[in-house]
């Protein structure tokens, strides 16, 4: 009898068990946002990728999945139709898109400067020693970009025109960065090319180039310019940050604890987060001395930098005006205030001391999106 007892009250607590996973609700599902970035693996953009390791999109409550493009115009192409949210890319892409009548904001400056760098092919050594030498070029010069209509195409006309070259001597190449950079700098299909790091080590490191314009951060970026040049951010449309204010914030606040882990950990330490192909051109001791030397250009405040958006606009304008994509009515009359937003970021700061007291409160605790 006591057999038989034990027997059915064995079957019954399986029988509660199984009732119970039966009944048990299932785990909510995260709200997925989408963040196309113009080269995941370049260090400007080392948000992106940092953020998604770190596991700070789900520490906030998103599930964030992220695209790669060769260039940002391709990746603002998409988010405008909105096939993505967000583009991780440079700021420039909004004033530039406020002119042609398209909103887009941007909701977190992650860089002071560009990092970025014109380079020139070792054989042209002593023969172009500055960009105004382009012209002197007998039929100009095949001038490497990532993409048409890329920043590092405003960037690369605003280096011309500021130096005298007309628009006519320099021919924009799409060389995209790393392999495909490297591969047109050793076919000779571009004589320069701006890139950025880790392609600026790799192609130093093999010596088939030189550095003829450093704009990587601070002094170097104001020499070359002739003033700031705030660069990558988190950007989307208007319309849909309008509706999606709460998303918007997650991502924020993720793309600001990533800054906070940039500006408290060594190049090394930061390094050992990325996966291992992001160095894998180059070598993991040539990558972190890079990223150690350009640190600096992150912004630790995620705001935009009073002087920035006038700087950029008279920055690009000079190519923009030569090449006649905009005019002098353009760049009076756009609204330079509407083309960012620090609201974003000036929550986070709330949002982040809410996290380190509740680890979970944004992803399963009060915090959590309800379905």
């Amino acid at each position: 009898m006591r057999k038989v007892n034990r027997r059915l009250a064995l079957v019954s607590a399986i029988a509660m068990s199984l009732a119970m996973v039966v009944v048990a609700p299932a785990k909510a599902a995260l709200p997925t946002v989408r963040i196309e970035v113009g080269g995941l693996s370049k260090q400007i953009y080392i948000h992106a990728m940092l953020a998604q390791q770190l596991g700070y999109y789900k520490k906030y409550g998103i599930n964030v999945v992220l695209t790669d493009e060769a260039a940002g115009a391709s990746a603002e192409d998409d988010m405008l139709t909105g096939s993505v949210d967000f583009v991780l890319g440079f700021y420039d892409h909004n004033i530039d898109l406020r002119i042609k009548g398209k909103n887009t904001i941007n909701v977190a400056t992650l860089l002071q400067s560009p990092g970025e760098v014109e380079l020139c092919r070792s054989d042209l050594k002593g023969i172009i020693n500055s960009p105004a030498d382009w012209a002197k070029q007998k039929g100009g010069v095949s001038l490497g970009v990532t993409g048409l209509g890329s920043s590092t195409n405003f960037l690369t006309l605003s280096l011309g025109a500021k130096a005298g070259v007309p628009q006519s001597a320099m021919h924009s190449y799409v060389a995209g960065a790393g392999t495909t950079f490297i591969a047109a700098m050793k076919n000779k299909a571009i004589d320069c090319g701006m890139t950025t790091e880790p392609t600026i080590s790799a192609v130093l490191g093999q010596g088939i180039g030189y550095v003829l314009t450093d704009m990587r951060y601070g002094s170097l970026t104001k020499a070359a310019l002739g003033g700031p040049y705030p660069a990558t951010c988190v950007y989307g449309r208007e319309d849909w940050v309008t509706t999606h204010p709460d998303l918007t914030q997650r991502v924020v606040d993720a793309m600001m604890d990533t800054t906070r882990f940039i500006e408290s950990h060594t190049a090394a330490q930061i390094a050992a987060k990325v996966p291992a192909d992001y160095y894998a051109g180059t070598g993991l001791d040539t990558y972190v001395k890079a990223l150690n030397d350009e640190l600096v250009m992150y912004n630790p405040t995620g705001k935009m930098p009073s002087l920035g958006p006038r700087s950029v606009l008279t920055i690009d304008g000079r190519g923009k005006l030569a090449s006649g994509a905009w005019t002098a009515a353009d760049m009076k009359n756009v609204n330079l205030r509407a083309t960012y937003t620090d609201s974003f970021v000036a929550a986070s700061a709330r949002d982040l001391a809410k996290a380190d007291k509740y680890p979970n409160y944004f992803s399963t605790g009060a915090g959590a999106i309800k379905s």
